[in-house]
């Protein structure tokens, strides 16, 4: 849909709106005429917060959706912004502090487990929800002369050896540190010795991540798929299985966790969250906006490329998921040892 279409299933909404969405200064005021409001509506415009350094996940996913705002002509403009640290919870205090209402910051499973681990004071029930997008396989990695050939060879190698098997994943609590939990309790260990047990370096971006592995300053690594995809397919990571409950395309043959024998499947959800304070009008608009993104054939495009599962999810559907999985995600990390109850 062009940026006219979007004015024209947004003029419900009111002039209110269609300035917010702006994100820019207009001459239009309530004594102007419509083709006044219309011609600053003409300047939609949307700002995109990724909480993480660039090359990780919520980086690749920001880009993405701006690209195809843009090049959909969906809006004239959707800058990035990169506001890293403690697993998205920095980006989430800004995102609180935000006083545009035409912010968009992307969200998922990871914050949901750092807001947890950090004990963060602003929590993501706190800002606006507009839409989830999509899910990822994460995938367990190790460089390509590692001598932990399958899985098994590595979750072994860390009970045995503990601390001396340095792992790196995303932030603490997020989601590639909860697999890491997931697989040590399937392997046996008390969730009160996963702690001590697994030595996990968190990092920034998947661009770290990859750095500490082709440096082999850590025996493993765990992302999502499309972070490390680059590296598998040149040879210089080895891919040893995959969260899903099925092989992901990008991955074919690569064997599921399941397939290794772990009663384990995790995929990690993005999606996108808008500040505390928006009101009604404003977050419907941006809803439609996102909801017109989705629909795109670019998005589906950028889907495929990426190989991200489409999980879309907009209004009461994504809050009632987004309440379901922040109780999960608190009872997980407990369960594993990653949170004290």
């Amino acid at each position: 849909m062009r940026a006219a279409a979007v004015r024209a299933a947004l003029a419900g909404l009111g002039v209110t709106a269609l300035v917010g969405l702006a994100g820019c200064s207009t001459s239009a005021t309530a004594g102007g005429d419509a083709d006044d409001a219309t011609a600053a509506a003409s300047l939609d415009a949307v700002s995109l917060i990724a909480p993480a350094d660039p090359g990780g996940g919520w980086d690749q996913t920001a880009r993405a959706i701006s690209q195809v705002l843009t090049d959909e002509d969906l809006v004239g403009s959707a800058p990035v912004e990169n506001i890293g640290g403690a697993g998205g919870t920095v980006g989430l205090a800004a995102l609180a502090n935000e006083k545009d209402p035409a912010t968009l910051m992307v969200t998922g499973l990871v914050m949901v487990g750092a807001v947890e681990t950090n004990a963060s004071p602003v929590r993501i029930e706190d800002m606006t929800p507009i839409a989830k997008l999509t899910e990822e396989a994460l995938v367990l990695v190790v460089p390509a002369d590692s001598p932990y050939e399958t899985a098994e060879d590595l979750v072994d190698a860390i009970v045995d050896e503990g601390a001396a098997i340095s792992v790196t994943g995303g932030s603490a609590g997020g989601a590639d540190h909860i697999l890491a939990g997931m697989l040590l309790t399937e392997a046996g260990v008390d969730p009160a010795d996963i702690p001590s047990t697994l030595n996990y370096i968190p990092n920034s971006g998947g661009g770290e991540a990859v750095t500490m592995l082709l440096g082999n300053t850590v025996q493993a690594g765990i992302s999502g798929v499309g972070e490390f995809v680059e590296q598998i397919e040149a040879g210089e990571l080895r891919a040893l299985a995959v969260s899903s409950p099925e092989p992901v395309e990008l991955l074919p043959d690569t064997p599921t966790l399941v397939d290794e024998g772990y009663d384990v499947t995790l995929t990690n959800w993005r999606g996108l969250l808008a500040p505390a304070d928006v009101d009604e009008a404003d977050a419907e608009a941006l809803r439609t906006l996102v909801t017109d993104l989705h629909d795109s054939g670019a998005w589906a495009d950028t889907l495929e490329e990426k190989g991200w599962a489409d999980a879309f999810l907009t209004g009461e559907d994504f809050e009632s998921f987004l309440d379901g999985n922040i109780d999960e995600v608190a009872r997980t990390l407990q369960s594993i040892g990653l949170v004290a109850p």
